[in-house]
């Protein structure tokens, strides 16, 4: 019988955090359940072992602390997982009370426990209620300085995952056959010559050496691809710093089988050379050019 590959519980302070941590493990492919009570935690983990998501990188849950059953409840659900051989992770995620304050205004949210509850009332009645929890926390997160990027690293790396490197996409494309939507950057190589216009070019790809000397001889792909280098050398330096995990770069051409291609495999392996991971995507090689 396959059993989920892990089940991380995530807890804490209203305000601190706790969306965000979950929508960082669906990011890395957790089954992920929002404001769970404690009581049916079990039962989703059974019936999640079959889910291709939970078998493979496991369930993460958001438990909503709310009664002054909950530590109780919660207690016997982790030892119910447990028991049938799932890995439980207890995350409990705290703030400051000026931090969690400045939150809360500025999303103009209550708090939720209750209406006529001063924020700071309800901050430190919650406090008060999770402190047995949080001692028996298998890990305690202060989120109260962490930008998105330190917070994804920090949660990812007590939970002993480690980080995706950075990814460049490259993909060629055909402009009649419509733009990627999902690109960063996009570059158009219809100012070169067209090879589907050369007889004995037409059925070949830009994978093809045929095409690529072809394209070589044009004297202005070489002071395009000299200007796309030093273009790319100033975004890659500062992109990964921003916090993102992938930059999808997109190379047009008519049809996207020949010129987009080519410069696409360039591009990419340019890129490469830098030391960063790459990953290529022909969209269009297989439609034909008319």
């Amino acid at each position: 019988m396959s059993v989920a590959a892990k089940c991380v519980i995530i807890s804490g302070l209203s305000g601190a955090g706790k969306s965000t941590a979950l929508r960082i493990l669906e990011d890395r492919g957790f089954y992920a359940v929002d404001n769970l009570p404690p009581v049916m935690l079990p039962s989703l983990v059974e019936i999640l072992s079959a889910d291709n998501a939970a078998e493979t990188w496991g369930v993460a849950a958001v438990i909503g602390a709310r009664g002054n059953k909950f530590p109780d409840e919660l207690e016997k659900s982790v030892e119910k997982i447990e028991s049938v051989g799932v890995k439980t992770e207890l995350v409990f995620l705290e703030a400051s009370d000026d931090v969690l304050i400045r939150r809360y205004e500025e999303t103009r949210r209550r708090h939720p426990l209750g209406e006529g509850v001063t924020i700071i009332e309800g901050i430190t009645r919650e406090r008060a209620e999770l402190s047995a929890l949080k001692h028996k926390a298998s890990m305690v997160i202060d989120t109260s300085d962490f930008n998105a990027s330190d917070f994804r690293s920090s949660l990812t790396a007590q939970l002993g995952m480690n980080e995706y490197p950075f990814t460049v996409i490259v993909s060629s494309f055909g402009f009649k056959n419509g733009i990627p939507r999902d690109c960063d950057y996009m570059f158009d190589t219809r100012f070169l010559p067209n090879p589907n216009y050369v007889p004995e070019l037409k059925p070949l790809s830009g994978r093809d050496t045929e095409v690529r000397k072809y394209l070589d001889g044009i004297p202005e792909k070489h002071a395009f691809m000299k200007r796309l280098a030093s273009f790319m050398e100033f975004i890659l330096k500062h992109y990964e710093n921003t916090g993102k995990k992938q930059l999808h770069v997109a190379v047009g051409c008519t049809g996207g089988r020949h010129r987009s291609v080519a410069v696409a495999e360039q591009l990419s392996g340019m890129i490469s050379g830098t030391g960063l991971r790459t990953a290529i995507n022909h969209r269009d090689i297989d439609m034909e050019e008319r």
